[in-house]
């Protein structure tokens, strides 16, 4: 029995569970955790694929594995996520958007937050039959755009900046976010790889350069760099691409 063709896809496992981990942590309003339950399962998403290649065990099971467990911690995740963030505003007897009898019928609106799970779903099916994905990305990975939700209750709750606290309480801003991400995960904008295949220096820099630079990012403004991070992921990829197009 050969052991090594299993470890990546019990790797792969380990991510999804932590996608439940992190739903019910949700449901029982622990969003910090269910960040973190996000962020491992992310972690798990990214050794799978490294030692599969590794071990010179990737296959067709695999890639199944991976997208399924992707639509669970970075599709359902973050959708339900959104779902809950409107509702907690409309429950607020505190907000203006407090859902009242009279306007019950608005009680459909954090139902839009799943539009984000639809858009992921449609993502990660396409990633697998897109043969120009191999080595880089066509729309906005659904792990990066995972981490964007999920630190949308962090930045709220860490209340570090106020006025940005005070924006992201805001139901139009939520429908805002729902959607440009809903869209940037299937726009056509090539985006570059964060997955390492292999640690050189040579191939890999910009992608080396670039996580440092988050993590320090994130170090020095905390939950707040998340979004900052993955705009500018977006902004270094079409301004990379420009570049190439000109060479």
């Amino acid at each position: 029995m050969n052991i090594k063709k299993h470890i990546p896809n019990l790797i792969t496992l380990l991510n999804l569970a932590s996608g439940l981990l992190a739903i019910i942590a949700i449901f029982k309003g622990y969003y910090d955790e269910a960040f973190i339950f996000v962020c491992l399962g992310i972690f798990f998403d990214f050794w799978d694929g490294f030692l599969a290649r590794k071990f010179n065990v990737a296959g067709p099971l695999g890639v199944q594995l991976d997208s399924l467990a992707d639509m669970v911690t970075c599709g359902v995740v973050p959708g339900l996520m959104m779902f809950v963030l409107f509702q907690n505003i409309q429950e607020d007897s505190t907000s203006v958007y407090y859902l009242t009898e009279e306007y019950f019928y608005m009680g459909f609106v954090p139902y839009l937050g799943f539009l984000i799970t639809l858009a992921s779903c449609y993502r990660l099916a396409n990633f697998n039959i897109d043969t120009r994905q191999t080595d880089s990305f066509i729309g906005l990975p659904t792990p990066a755009n995972a981490l964007v939700i999920m630190s949308i209750p962090m930045i709220q709750y860490a209340n570090d900046f106020e006025g940005l606290t005070t924006v992201l309480y805001n139901p139009y801003v939520l429908l805002f976010i729902t959607i440009l991400s809903s869209y940037i995960l299937n726009a056509e904008i090539p985006l570059f790889s964060l997955k390492i295949k292999e640690f050189t220096w040579a191939k890999y820099k910009m992608q080396i350069l670039f996580l440092i630079g988050s993590l320090l990012s994130f170090f020095i403004l905390g939950f707040v760099a998340i979004p900052l991070i993955i705009i500018s992921y977006v902004l270094v990829s079409v301004i990379s691409n420009k570049m190439v197009a000109k060479a």
